[in-house]
């Protein structure tokens, strides 16, 4: 067995993107061990000299304690660091990292709105967004134009999209009459626009969607749009559990430490209002 770990599981550890990000970054030459450019499948030890972009990564497994951040994303921002056009992006109203990066939880589109998870560890990312992972996403969403049981039918059993089948595993009927109904509908991979694809395949017109739960974390009443709270550590180890990875080992918080840490939380959802 070869020596040390594969570098881009070594910096998405090191919460500098997600493990697929790291290999992008490894052949556009971002990437350098002991000076000379690194190679997909390439492995490094404690005693190489990794680096990312010029900057010395460690190798050992030390690392800033696993973060996790719920977000209830609004309409009209986009999920990019920058947008040449200046529009606002989920990141503006995170707080900063003094090590890593967030590194967001799959994507929603700009007309989207709803529940979207960061993370200070790429391998935790990584594994939540992989189809291998098999962690559903739930979304709620406002469609004009008749739905008949025919229809739901269709989508719980597979519609040829343009890249490959996709399907629902559970569509249930929501609020509204008629021509102007909402659904709660799910799915099991995060493939670009997938929701909106479906229905529109049908011939139908999706006006509203908003992701309100991904795995076993749902939105939280009093998250409000464009606000965001950070998960207790028992959430955290119940994602990673989710996600099929060691949860980090927490010591159960003690009732005074729970409240401090809850106030916390609450203090730094604050300053992610709107104003």
């Amino acid at each position: 067995m070869a020596e040390g770990e594969k570098i881009q599981k070594v910096l998405a550890r090191a919460g500098l993107g997600s493990r697929r990000e790291m290999e992008r970054a490894i052949v556009d030459g971002l990437v350098t061990v002991n000076g000379r450019p690194a190679q997909l499948g390439d492995r490094v030890s404690d005693s190489d000299k990794l680096q990312f972009r010029g900057k010395l990564v460690s190798s050992n497994n030390e690392k800033s304690p696993l973060r996790v951040l719920l977000y209830n994303k609004p309409e009209g921002e986009i999920c990019s660091k920058s947008d040449p056009e200046g529009r606002r992006t989920v990141y503006d109203r995170l707080p900063r990292l003094a090590q890593g990066r967030w590194i967001s939880v799959g994507r929603l589109d700009f007309n989207t709105s709803g529940l979207l998870l960061f993370t200070n560890d790429g391998e935790l990312a990584n594994k939540l967004m992989h189809p291998s992972s098999v962690i559903d996403r739930e979304y709620l969403v406002r469609i004009q134009g008749d739905v008949d049981d025919d229809m739901k039918a269709r989508l719980l059993s597979g519609v040829l999209l343009d890249d490959g089948v996709a399907k629902f595993t559970d569509v249930v009927d929501g609020a509204g009459e008629g021509r102007n109904r909402w659904f709660y509908c799910v799915v099991m991979e995060g493939r670009n626009r997938e929701v909106r694809r479906l229905w529109e395949s049908q011939g139908v017109k999706v006006s509203r969607l908003k992701r309100v739960r991904y795995g076993n974390i749902f939105i939280p009443s009093h998250v409000r749009v464009g606000q965001w709270i950070e998960l207790l550590p028992k959430e955290v180890a119940d994602l990673c559990l989710t996600a099929g990875i060691e949860p980090p080992r927490y010591k159960p918080l003690a009732t005074k430490e729970k409240e401090a840490y809850l106030r916390h939380s609450r203090k730094l959802r604050s300053k992610g209002q709107r104003h």
